[in-house]
């Protein structure tokens, strides 16, 4: 028998590897067929999220990141900042739907400034 993570142990997952800038652990919490919305386009599977990383990871190299989560049920809503790079985001809003362990649904929007 098999278990499923919760989605808080997926996205304590996710933040582990994305602060430790391991692309391929933070794409392996993605469901194969997962959607991606990021300011404005549409990404799929985990080459999507693979493109959508390798951006963020080179907006903010290093970073630090400031995270205010809100879980209810299968969503979570991820309010963050981060600094890194000489660069930093301060508005950043993602939105996560999870299923069966894996992060199914994720939608983001941030803005990147000088530091």
């Amino acid at each position: 028998m098999t278990t499923t993570r919760t989605p808080e142990e997926v996205f304590a997952h996710h933040g582990q590897t994305l602060g430790g800038e391991d692309l391929e652990g933070i794409i392996s919490d993605y469901a194969d067929d997962a959607i991606l919305i990021v300011q404005g386009k549409v990404y799929r599977g985990k080459d999507g999220a693979r493109q959508v990383f390798i951006q963020l990871l080179s907006d903010v190299p290093q970073a630090q990141w400031e995270l205010e989560t809100v879980f209810a049920d299968d969503v979570l809503y991820l309010g963050w900042k981060a600094t890194g790079g000489g660069r930093k985001v301060e508005n950043g809003v993602d939105t996560f739907i999870f299923a069966d362990g894996m992060i199914r649904v994720q939608t983001v929007v941030y803005t990147v400034q000088p530091a």
